[in-house]
């Protein structure tokens, strides 16, 4: 059962503080962001999403910047807590259309409804955004989408030629349009987190795809959906590689692992022609989760080397090279490296024509830091860092001993490794004159994206 539960500002502030059963002290909220901060500063990374201080369990993830946190004096299934406070953070957007700090102080009245239907008394009642439809009354103030930072160019939907902003998914599921109407429109994400160990020479040692196709609707009257996928997808390993064309399955088959879908799915033809059939509920949820295990084409290459440079001094050469079209760029890419223990100083050097890049050296953590804003398939980027060490290293090999990994994280828009693609969305006419709008996207980033030296 759930004692308390209460959402932190990075700052941490309390933004939102309900206690359902008064046997955890008051000043949890406290406590948990000390300790959250006393990790960092103990040089950890982060602190972990679970840990207990004092006999109380404290669980937390972190969603757009603010923490969702609950406590209990019980001994509760961790993965249970943990997706119970992605869900309500996933209710709370779907109510309040945007979820961040500005919106929930504005909507702290709707935000505790949600909160006092979601839990009653530590026990947890639903968290559906169609059941709780009918226990919650209030309106959310909608928080105008113009003024934010843009959610950057992974954020865009696509329909044909036709371009949409992803703040285009920024409504409530109570609100209506101005002038009361409601637009109809449907939104589907096909979300792949990709995870690639590479060698020190550059072959993949694993590699695995996590997908989702995600769903939310903005349909009225729960019109039943029809969703196709790929004529040539295939459930289970055969073996090979995701581009090995000479496979038993056809030309490029797309071959998943295992997939799951949700229960408002309807299988009865997916057999047959790979269509899914859902009447989707209210809401944002995933119509299918998948995995692939297979070899697939890695989006980027990484190349790092290590020189000597003299007694006290080394160099790392970081190449990045994008293997996708250059019709496609990757957004908000960033590089890693932890460097020897003893090193002092770090002096970098871009390419001359080097735009919207930045580099730095974390001190505390003897970590490479390369920032790049965007990249351009086809292209390939370098970085030197020139190091200083405060003692001799004794050779190259106990330089590279200490160094590395190269981590890599990024975003890519409208670029899928595993190739499932959503062929069509059908919807039935209510009149001659019904068109809802059907927003596709694609969007690739990196789980686990490692390159050892």
């Amino acid at each position: 059962m759930i004692s308390q539960f209460f959402v932190l500002s990075q700052r941490g502030d309390s933004i939102v503080f309900r206690d359902y059963r008064g046997d955890v002290p008051k000043g949890s909220a406290e406590i948990f962001f000390r300790k959250v901060k006393f990790w960092k500063e103990d040089g950890e990374e982060e602190a972990p999403p679970v840990f207990n201080a004092d006999g109380v369990n404290y669980f937390h993830v972190k969603v757009v910047g603010l923490l969702f946190v609950a406590t209990t004096r019980t001994n509760l299934s961790p993965s249970l807590v943990l997706e119970l406070l992605q869900r309500i953070a996933r209710v709370t957007k779907d109510y309040l259309g945007i979820l961040n700090e500005d919106s929930l102080r504005k909507n702290f009245v709707l935000v505790y409804e949600l909160l006092d239907e979601v839990i009653d008394f530590g026990y947890v009642q639903t968290t559906s955004t169609e059941v709780l439809k009918s226990y919650i009354f209030n309106e959310p103030i909608v928080i105008d989408a113009g003024h934010l930072s843009p959610i950057s160019p992974s954020a865009i939907f696509m329909q044909g030629t036709k371009r949409m902003p992803g703040t285009a998914i920024t409504k409530s599921v109570v609100a209506n349009e101005p002038g009361g109407r409601k637009r109809e429109e449907i939104f589907v994400d096909v979300i792949e987190k990709i995870s690639i160990t590479f060698s020190s020479s550059g072959y993949i040692l694993t590699s695995e795809i996590d997908g989702t196709i995600q769903m939310k609707s903005y349909l009225t009257g729960n019109p039943e959906v029809r969703l196709a996928l790929n004529d040539n997808l295939s459930i289970g390993r055969g073996g090979g590689s995701i581009y090995d064309y000479s496979g038993s399955s056809g030309a490029g088959a797309v071959i998943l692992d295992d997939c799951n879908f949700h229960e408002s799915v309807h299988l009865d033809s997916f057999d047959m022609d790979r269509t899914l059939t859902l009447v989707p509920p209210d809401g944002e949820f995933p119509v299918m989760n998948y995995r692939i295990t297979q070899e697939f084409k890695p989006p980027f290459r990484i190349n790092a080397l290590i020189e000597e440079a003299g007694l006290l001094k080394a160099e790392v050469i970081l190449k990045i090279r994008a293997e996708f079209p250059s019709s496609i760029t990757a957004n908000t890419v960033a590089v890693q490296m932890p460097v020897p223990t003893y090193t002092s100083r770090v002096g970098f050097e871009l390419e001359p024509a080097a735009v919207g890049q930045t580099t730095d050296f974390k001190e505390s953590n003897k970590r490479l830091e390369w920032y790049l804003k965007k990249i351009v398939g086809g292209s390939e980027c370098t970085l030197h860092a020139k190091l200083t060490f405060s003692q001799e290293a004794h050779g190259l090999r106990n330089i590279t001993k200490e160094a590395g990994p190269v981590s890599m994280t990024f975003t890519i828009p409208m670029y899928n490794p595993s190739r499932l693609q959503v062929k069509y969305l059908q919807i039935p006419k209510k009149s001659k004159t019904h068109n809802p709008y059907r927003w596709v996207r694609y969007v690739t980033q990196a789980n686990s994206y490692v390159a050892r030296i």
